[in-house]
């Protein structure tokens, strides 16, 4: 197993673990949180492997916390807009609570509710 291997899966685990979703910086120091680290290192290696990473997008969204799980859905929209909405569909009835952070504003959601946002485009 190559370097590159235990990178990809350091970060799939760090998702599957993860109880925040957050695409940037958080508060007021703009802090990246190891998940919103995990998730651009994820998302680098689905523009340079992506039939490894993909195994491992698909094994997060099956596997993953509510907040993994959003993040697999997320990277999956991001290169296959179908699988994406599939994905984003099949998550709508799940009442996991997770917190989201966009900038300093801190929220709660559940799977569902987050899912049901993404599919009607926000």
């Amino acid at each position: 197993m190559g370097k590159k291997d235990r990178e990809l899966d350091a970060a799939v685990k760090e998702l599957a673990k993860a109880d925040t979703v957050a695409f940037g910086g958080v508060g007021i120091a703009g802090t990246l949180l190891p998940a919103t680290e995990a998730y651009r290192h994820v998302e680098r290696a689905l523009d340079e492997h992506p039939a490894e990473a993909r195994k491992k997008v698909d094994w997060l969204l099956k596997h993953g916390s509510p907040a993994g799980k959003a993040y697999a859905a997320s990277l999956l929209d991001r290169v296959d807009a179908e699988a994406g909405r599939a994905a984003w569909s099949r998550l709508r009835d799940h009442d996991d609570e997770f917190t989201t952070f966009s900038g300093c504003v801190m929220g709660r959601a559940t799977l569902g509710e987050y899912a049901a946002e993404r599919l009607a485009g926000h």
